[in-house]
């Protein structure tokens, strides 16, 4: 069972900073033990509310009672939840700052993905280099709407595919001697580890108001993969 951070709770709600490669809920082959599993376990009884892809780390909030499924859950659906991802892109971004308004709809042909499509739901995605690092960007994103892989499609739709995406972009893992020069293995290694073997999006800040419109702001700082992936990147 992969570590989980309870980032903050009280008996309304629970805040999580989720570890990549756990399932937020459980999907409908019941693969493998998901987040929302591991709390009702300690818990009892847990509402969904939103969920975050499986290979996406970061915040994530579950209800703890009906009352408070239902306003944050309406909250969520009428976008007035503040939410931040910070990602790891492919290549250079030309603006450093943009909006992409896009509608997303399932693909067709290809079972649990997305395309952007005319006749899709409206998607917007707010976006912001917050570094350049060579062949990678660090992006902040602000999305106003919750569709399903928004980021993810957004991204891939404007050419800079979040690293190691699977579905969306290049799979491939991230090693250290892909962009460094003269890399060399240490004493300890047979071969080369990735840096980054995973999704590189990360569900950064959370704020919404509870039902006494009390407001709450929550963060969760880079995981290490990407920390590690950045500072490595920085010293070129």
């Amino acid at each position: 069972m992969k570590k989980t951070e309870i980032i903050f709770e009280n008996e309304d709600f629970i805040v999580i900073n989720k570890p990549a490669g756990l399932l937020s809920i459980p999907d409908r082959t019941q693969s493998a033990e998901s987040l929302k599993d591991i709390l009702q376990k300690q818990y009892g009884q847990i509402f969904t509310i939103h969920r975050l892809d499986r290979e996406t780390s970061g915040l994530i909030v579950f209800a703890k009672n009906e009352i408070t499924h239902k306003l944050l859950s309406r909250a969520f659906e009428e976008r007035a939840v503040e939410k931040i991802y910070l990602g790891l892109v492919l290549g250079t971004m030309v603006n450093e700052d943009g909006i992409i308004d896009a509608a997303l709809m399932e693909h067709p042909a290809k079972n649990g993905t997305m395309v952007v499509h005319k006749k899709g739901k409206s998607a917007i995605t707010h976006y912001k280099v917050v570094e350049t690092l060579g062949a990678y960007s660090l992006v902040q994103f602000q999305i106003h709407t919750g569709r399903t892989h928004q980021i993810r499609v957004h991204m891939q739709h404007i050419g800079h595919s979040i690293a190691c995406d699977v579905l969306y972009g290049n799979a491939e893992p991230v090693f250290i001697s892909s962009f460094k020069r003269k890399y060399k293995l240490s004493k300890s290694e047979e071969e080369e580890k990735p840096i980054l073997r995973r999704l590189g999006l990360h569900a950064y800040q959370l704020k919404f108001k509870d039902a006494n419109a009390n407001e709450y702001s929550f963060e969760a700082p880079l995981p290490k993969d990407m920390r590690a992936l950045v500072n490595q990147l920085k010293k070129i």
